[in-house]
């Protein structure tokens, strides 16, 4: 049974998900989160961004780089979205980030009602990058499918994506690699 057809059978109050997105949509919604990502990181934002794209798997609807650290991308797009589409809506929407959403951004997600996340680099793959002990990013060992466990709606994860982690890990480095320099002295 998939995903779609599981939301719908436990919660008949949500509407049907549309397909996963393609290997190419991934990627081309990952380089717009790499885009918003990259200017955000021009403003001095920390390395963290999102897109939302509707069900058609193909329209860039809403975009957000993290602001500080209480205001992630994640979070703050999820917001965002849910003060301009109904719930119904965001269900058929995926919210893309070039990082797996902490606690946090995943629980503001599943209250938006977005149905589907997809993320390229892993939490697990970020503590090496921003160094242990950062008070700049004091990453947390909880993966958003643990976050999710219990929950009466099934948020679909899709991520780490192999191939595009790297991609985000390398253009995220940009940021971090002075600061564990920093660190360390």
């Amino acid at each position: 049974m998939n995903s779609a057809t599981k939301s719908t059978d436990s919660n008949k109050l949500l509407p049907l998900r549309p397909p996963q997105p393609s290997a190419e949509q991934i990627e081309k919604a990952v380089e717009a989160c790499l885009r918003v990502q990259y200017l955000g990181v021009e403003m001095g934002k920390q390395p963290f961004a999102a897109v939302l794209v509707g069900p058609d798997n193909e329209t860039m609807l809403l975009s957000h780089s993290n602001l500080d650290h209480v205001n992630h991308a994640e979070s703050s797009l999820a917001r965002l979205a849910a003060s301009h589409y109904t719930q119904a809506f965001l269900w058929t929407c995926t919210l893309y980030s070039t990082w797996e959403p902490c606690a946090m951004c995943t629980a503001t997600c599943y209250w938006a009602n977005i149905g589907r996340i997809v993320y390229a680099a892993s939490e697990e793959q970020l503590m090496p990058l921003t160094g242990e002990g950062n008070e700049s990013n004091m990453t947390m060992a909880m993966p958003c499918r643990k976050v999710l466990e219990g929950s009466q709606k099934e948020v679909e994860i899709v991520g780490p994506i192999e191939g595009l982690d790297r991609v985000v890990i390398e253009a995220s480095d940009i940021y971090w690699r002075p600061l564990r320099v920093m660190q360390k002295v």
